[in-house]
């Protein structure tokens, strides 16, 4: 399939009774943010420092109680996007040469910079995927409206997926269309018509996109989405994002000692 219906199931652990699930979508999202930054502010080379954020994101997800196996299919999916980035600073022009070939050469510092940004990648990709695997869509838009994200942009990102779901949807129907019709053929042909679908697909889902839009104008949608739940910071949660704050300053600070 070249669409999977189960990869935009974003919130699949989001009705979960736990102590992470009881914290409001915007401290959630305050945590993830925080130990984000915690992360990507590391210098390069600090690997102890990335065993505590990692020991954190372990206890994190135990407490969460995802489906592991949920997540790693998404993380290694994400990571495929991500390695081609990745191995471009491998090849760098200063350190100690460990391998070579002709203009290609592999030096010590370009190691260190890549097993740096691959754990920098690694751990963010599970923080992403924790956060949106345990918290549902309209809860986590509300949260980013909560924390003052410009409305234009929750709108924008309230679009993108419901045009997925749409996208996700006409795709299917032309798939059953073609299994309908006893689609074969050889490799050739059906990427000739696979190829046709997806360019009728684009023109099918811009239409019904825009249908969907009028009808959206015709429920009184002003292009900028409304805060639906009033949500305030309970003791909890501002606990948990002061503790979390402590915790990654405290990191900084064994980087001066």
């Amino acid at each position: 399939m070249l669409f999977h219906l189960g990869v935009f199931q974003l919130d699949t652990d989001s009705e979960h009774q736990t102590f992470w699930h009881s914290l409001t979508a915007p401290a959630r999202l305050l945590i993830i943010l925080v130990l984000l930054l915690g992360i990507v502010l590391t210098p390069n080379g600090y690997w102890y420092n990335w065993l505590v954020y990692g020991l954190v994101i372990i206890g994190l997800v135990a407490i969460a109680q995802v489906r592991i196996n949920t997540l790693v299919r998404r993380v290694a999916l994400e990571s495929i996007f991500l390695s081609v980035v990745l191995i471009g600073t491998l090849f760098r022009q200063d350190g100690e040469v460990v391998w070579s070939w002709g203009w290609l050469q592999v030096t010590g510092t370009g190691l260190m910079i890549l097993g740096s940004v691959s754990i920098k990648a690694f751990l963010s990709l599970i923080l992403l995927n924790l956060l949106t695997m345990t918290t549902s869509i309209p809860d986590l838009l509300n949260g980013l409206l909560v924390l003052r994200t410009p409305p234009l942009l929750v709108a924008i990102m309230v679009s993108m997926y419901r045009y997925i779901s749409v996208l996700i949807k006409e795709f299917q129907a032309m798939q059953r269309a073609a299994a309908a019709r006893n689609f074969r053929g050889s490799s050739n042909w059906q990427r000739l018509v696979l190829g046709n679908m997806l360019g009728s697909l684009f023109i099918r889902t811009y239409d019904r996109g825009e249908r969907i839009y009028q009808a959206m104008l015709a429920r009184g949608y002003q292009g900028i989405p409304t805060q639906s739940v009033a949500t305030k910071f309970t003791p909890r949660d501002k606990k948990i994002i002061t503790f979390t704050l402590i915790l990654v300053l405290l990191e900084k600070a064994t980087l001066l000692l």
